[in-house]
């Protein structure tokens, strides 16, 4: 029992904190008023997360073992080491489904359609025919999209009467690429062996760490770029932020280049206390820019005239 637990990753739940972006701007863009039923949909959708999350990992570990023989470390996963049922992990992924399903019910129907969706990603990215994680480029672009999906399940805890602009969407989609991308760079460094990478992953066989440091570096830009348009559209003072926000994109490139970098396990970032402290001083400038007018920065966005004698 102990294995099948293991293989729904309880430890990466942590990473469905990405909903709470998606909670902060609907608060900020919305006037929807925080009723006393929140709370409620916030525990749900969280734990609704965490369960069709869980099913994803539960199918990539089973499909992924004739792979992961070739990984220095996840040759060890049970899926690869121990003698699992086929029909227990099946079973182990309906339960899973079938939770998130109706935690999500809890919450609203957009919300659970946002769940669905999360679950097809899942599907893509791993069962043949069409299987995206075997595709360079592709791989990372399509798991990423996770990352939106989250910030959208957390706008709709919120509210259903909006959507998000499109704007912030896209950016956290390229920020998770950008770190998608920087976990298969600190992974491919740490195989160092080109052949034996593409035995692991076969779209390891089209990379090499030039192409996926230009690749992390290109989503940084695309991600950067539409969170600066985001920012000048609703909210201004964010700008001055966003130099924060270039060096929080320097630090998780930096920890990258680490020996068995943190980068390749996120869930084990909270080991990196620079990084966590980093985080946390960004968390307070933009909740303080998001109290503090300063209406002297309406001069980057609106023309301006010389007084005339």
């Amino acid at each position: 029992m102990k294995n099948y637990i293991k293989i729904a990753r309880p430890d990466h739940w942590v990473k469905n904190a990405f909903i709470l972006p998606g909670v902060a701007i609907a608060m900020l863009l919305t006037d929807e008023p925080l009723d006393g039923g929140f709370i409620l949909r916030l525990i749900a959708g969280f734990f609704a997360t965490c369960f069709i999350a869980s099913a994803n990992y539960v199918i990539n570990e089973w499909l992924d073992a004739e792979f992961d023989r070739f990984h220095p470390t996840k040759k060890y996963r049970p899926v690869v080491s121990e003698n699992m049922k086929f029909s227990c992990v099946m079973v182990e992924y309906a339960v899973c489904i079938v939770v998130g399903v109706l935690l999500s019910l809890l919450v609203n129907r957009y919300f659970l359609y946002m769940e669905l969706w999360l679950l097809i990603m899942g599907v893509l990215y791993n069962v043949k025919p069409i299987r995206t994680k075997d595709l360079p480029y592709i791989d990372v672009l399509s798991e990423s999209i996770n990352n939106m999906i989250r910030l959208l399940l957390g706008w709709f805890i919120v509210t259903t009467q909006l959507i998000p602009p499109s704007s912030v969407l896209i950016g956290y989609w390229f920020g998770g690429a950008f770190l998608m991308a920087t976990k298969r760079f600190a992974e491919y460094r740490m195989i160092g062996d080109p052949s034996q990478a593409g035995l692991y992953r076969k779209s390891f066989k089209h990379y090499s760490e030039i192409s996926l440091l230009i690749s992390a570096f290109f989503y940084a830009l695309c991600s950067t770029f539409f969170i600066g348009i985001f920012m000048i559209k609703y909210r201004i003072e964010y700008l001055l932020a966003m130099p924060f926000i270039f060096g929080l994109f320097c630090f998780y490139l930096w920890i990258a280049f680490k020996p068995d970098s943190a980068a390749q396990k996120p869930e084990k970032l909270y080991r990196e206390k620079s990084l966590i402290i980093y985080l946390g001083v960004l968390i307070v400038i933009l909740c303080v820019l998001t109290f503090v007018d300063i209406p002297a920065l309406s001069i980057w966005t609106e023309p301006w005239m010389f007084e005339t004698p």
